[in-house]
């Protein structure tokens, strides 16, 4: 145990090291890394798909289900996507050194905020390896270093998606231990880690609920994190029926099995006998299971009924709870007790409650007449995302670029002094 403290320890002193040098280069020398790293990952696919031959083969000894082998294939195709999402993040605006704000004082200083990077970032996740490609691109982008511990199932594939990105960084005489990841599969390499509070800034757990609470529980870092997401839909009364029933079906249907997707489906009493069975009919034929409160099943029968666990699942499955409400006022309340503060939409033709639903909703991101599956980094228009925060402090909802960077106060004198 003491020879992994030693190396996570000196990987953290370097990754320390590699900041510094980061939070001064330019723009220019970013881009050009990133762009050398898409182009490096392409050039060397036969030996990253070899290494994820490997994981895979391990994988199918070890009886992982189809669904955990397919995140953790890859293949040409899935490595000039990653290849083309490293392009769109070197093209992206660089938030480090941008002054959000700036103000004079009445004794003449000027005064403002810069966006400067937080430092080293620790990122913890699960299967999938090109989540070491995009995180450690939107690290460097944002002038940050980064340490990467990947899933066991995956530590081939990751480690060979390093050694690509880091001979960049080599080549281009930028400090490689700007981008690691942790080649120790012992789960107490994790706990090491999370200890490293005066090298690491911040770390970001992606994964799972049990994941992300052991991370929380363990960490003396601070961490970024959501835990899952119990998305809902309110359909209010008045609300386009069609519309409503389209918004629905592509909130459960269009990827079930992620955070954005709705969990909880909400209904105005006054439109819920017109609207249910239209909504129901389309959802059923996607092959949706409906478990509803009392009111629910008095115009829906063969609903399953819903239990008070119901509302606070996460089913990540073709699995909806349906609920009748009185008003708005009772549909927020429900949010506000079963939600996880992640995504919420209204359905609704009223400005009105519409401005009332974005001010009382307290989730990460709140839509008006538009699927919860727009609560995604690249379609709000971030370019990417490191993952998305229920957490108030620093970054609430999908974190792209800027969220990796805080502001510290610049300030322009002229000899004054405070008396």
């Amino acid at each position: 145990m003491a020879e992994i403290r030693l190396q996570i320890v000196e990987m953290g002193q370097k990754a320390r090291r590699a900041s510094a040098a980061l939070a001064r280069l330019s723009s220019e020398a970013k881009t050009r890394a990133l762009v050398a790293m898409a182009g490096a990952l392409v050039e060397n696919r036969d030996m990253i798909i070899r290494e994820n031959g490997r994981d895979l083969e391990k994988a199918r000894e070890l009886g992982l289900s189809p669904a955990m082998i397919d995140r953790l294939a890859l293949n040409e195709g899935t490595i000039r996507g990653i290849s083309a999402g490293l392009s769109e993040i070197a093209a992206l605006p660089d938030p480090v050194g941008k002054i959000t704000s700036m103000w004079r004082r009445p004794n003449g200083l000027v005064v403002g905020r810069m966006r400067i990077p937080l430092g080293v970032i620790g990122i913890i996740y699960e299967s999938r390896p090109n989540v070491t490609a995009d995180a450690a691109a939107l690290c460097l982008k944002s002038g940050n270093a980064v340490i990467l511990r990947g899933g066991s199932e995956a530590i081939q594939s990751n480690l060979a998606i390093a050694k690509v990105l880091q001979g960049v960084l080599l080549n281009l005489s930028l400090p490689e231990a700007a981008i690691q990841v942790v080649p120790i599969t012992d789960r107490e390499a994790v706990h090491e880690m999370l200890q490293l509070e005066e090298f690491i800034d911040v770390i970001i757990p992606r994964g799972g609920e049990e994941l992300i609470r052991a991370v929380v529980r363990d960490s003396r870092i601070p961490v970024i994190k959501h835990y899952k997401g119990v998305c809902h839909v309110f359909v209010d009364a008045g609300a386009d029926l069609d519309m409503a029933v389209r918004i629905c079906l592509n909130a459960k249907t269009q990827r079930p099995g992620v955070c954005n997707a709705m969990e909880t489906l909400l209904v105005h009493e006054d439109i819920a006998g017109g609207f249910l069975p239209a909504a129901a009919g389309e959802l059923r034929k996607a092959g949706v299971a409906l478990r509803g409160c009392e009111k629910t099943r008095e115009i829906l029968p063969d609903a399953e009924a819903a239990t008070e666990a119901d509302w606070y699942a996460e089913y990540l499955d073709l699995v909806l709870a349906v609920r009748v409400v009185r008003d708005m006022d009772e549909a927020v309340a429900h949010i506000e007790k079963y939600g996880s503060l992640h995504t919420e939409a209204i359905v609704t033709r009223s400005y009105e409650r519409a401005q009332r639903f974005l001010a009382e909703v307290n989730s990460s991101t709140v839509l008006v007449n538009a699927s919860t599956r727009f609560s995604d980094g690249f379609e709000l228009g971030l370019g990417a995302e490191i993952g998305i925060s229920t957490t108030k402090l620093h970054a609430f909802g999908p974190m792209g670029l800027e969220e990796l960077t805080t502001t510290k106060f610049i300030i322009y004198g002229n000899g004054q002094v405070r008396t």
